[in-house]
């Protein structure tokens, strides 16, 4: 029987993608774990690899085309044996879906008749054999996971049965594995779900301008469309609290100035960004009451300070992380910061490289502004926002005089933060930045 490929759901705010470029053509036979296509989502292009076996009957959504529904079906595939002209005319309409199979009525007993079907469908049910690479599970059930993935679990260590699959249908894929290996993976627990999110009310639409203003119109991307409706969702559900204290510079500067001197022959050089990083993420691990995340009715607090960092791509903004950056060295964080930043802005960061982190920073001063309230990236509590280091007249023992002085600005999501807990982080950011050399012992 043809199987229907459909488009699938490569993040959790993905509704519609770019089907970018195909990897097979017509005809091609691919077997699971197999890449087939190159897919935009909302913040990066991403693979998509094969969960079925067969043979490309019918590519129904050509490549470069926008807006395709997660669910349409996008490719057609004939089973082992099956006629490939005959799936590619009736797979749209009567094939399976590769992310979901139907199940199969079973049979009455012989000698007995079938229930009579009512008005809700409550004929017993039994589902297809697990396909082939499905695991077992200890609970009798078969865990959804690609050849592909399996084998790489087992190379690597990764216990497939901790892990939630970001494939269709939830199969474990090469993704997961990856980011499970990571450590940024999603954990398989019903006690760890996510509530669901609180229905957002849409703004009111704008009353149409009466006057004749030159201008031109431009649809929303789906990353602008995503960043629109998340930071509406986080201003509504969200209650804010902004919490700002100046920070001198100047021991930063020098200790920067003296540390790229010595990086220099391995070919590193440290930004200020770098070092507020390691800062931020220091401060929450001597305040972890600041490093939590509110899920439903828990409060999760975290075990490392994964900081997710601002960067500007066109058409968006887009978060790469920096995991465990309370332990790594900064030379560290300044190669793989430059690396994110450079995959960022073409589109070729991979989902955990990007989803996931125990709180943000977004750095402004390169434009010169002095000082901003951030919005929270949920599921996170809080976020630092950086201005411009300037010159300005500062009070230092006792005396009037010039130094270096930059503000910061935290956001705190009150629900899980009080303000004495996120005052205390402030502080201990500011003493961090002003005494250096503490965040690197």
């Amino acid at each position: 029987m043809p199987i229907n490929l459909q488009m699938p759901a490569l993040s959790p705010t993905m509704e519609e993608g770019t089907l970018a470029k195909w990897l097979v053509k017509e005809g091609d036979e691919v077997a699971s774990g197999d890449l087939l296509a190159e897919i935009e989502t909302d913040k990066a292009t991403m693979e998509f690899e094969a969960v079925d076996e067969g043979t490309i009957a019918k590519i129904v959504v050509a490549e470069g085309t926008d807006n395709v529904k997660v669910g349409e079906v996008i490719a057609i595939i004939a089973e082992e044996g099956e006629d490939v002209a005959a799936a590619s005319k009736g797979g749209a309409e009567s094939g399976e879906s590769s992310a979901e199979k139907p199940k199969k009525e079973a049979p009455a007993p012989k000698g007995e008749e079938k229930p009579a079907k009512l008005s809700q469908d409550v004929t017993p049910k039994v589902t297809d054999p697990a396909p082939k690479g499905d695991a077992p599970a200890s609970d009798g059930e078969r865990i959804k996971v690609s050849p592909l993935a399996r084998r790489l679990a087992e190379q690597k260590g990764v216990d497939l049965g901790a892990l939630s699959g970001s494939g269709p249908g939830g199969r474990i894929i090469k993704a997961d594995i990856d980011a499970a290996e990571g450590g940024s993976a999603p954990v398989n627990s019903q006690a760890a779900a996510p509530a669901p999110a609180p229905a957002v009310t849409p703004a009111p639409a704008p009353a149409a301008n009466d006057f004749d203003i030159p201008h031109t119109s431009e649809k929303l991307s789906g990353m602008r469309k995503t960043i629109a409706r998340r930071l509406t969702e986080a201003k509504q559900t969200i209650p804010h609290i902004y919490l700002t204290v100046d920070i001198q510079l100047d021991k930063l500067l020098k200790l920067r100035s003296e540390l790229n001197a010595t990086l220099e022959p391995r070919g590193v050089k440290l930004s200020v960004n770098d070092l507020l990083i390691k800062a931020l993420a220091v401060s929450l691990m001597q305040v972890p009451k600041c490093n939590v995340s509110i899920d439903g009715d828990q409060l999760k607090t975290f075990a490392r300070a994964d900081i997710s960092v601002a960067v500007s791509i066109p058409g968006g903004l887009i978060t790469p992380i920096i995991t465990s950056a309370d332990t790594k060295s900064l030379s560290t964080i300044s190669t793989e910061m430059k690396d994110l930043a450079g995959r960022a802005k073409d589109g070729k960061l991979k989902m955990h490289e990007y989803q996931g982190g125990t709180a943000s920073i977004s750095n402004m001063g390169m434009f010169g502004i002095k000082n901003f309230d951030a919005v929270i990236n949920p599921p996170q509590a809080m976020i630092m926002a950086i201005g411009a280091g300037q010159k300005r007249p500062h009070v230092i023992d006792d005396s009037l005089q010039i130094a270096t002085i930059m503000s910061a600005t935290g956001s705190f999501d009150h629900r899980a933060i009080d303000g004495a807990d996120g005052a205390q982080l402030m502080q201990v950011f500011k003493e961090l930045v002003e005494n250096p050399l503490g965040m690197l012992a």
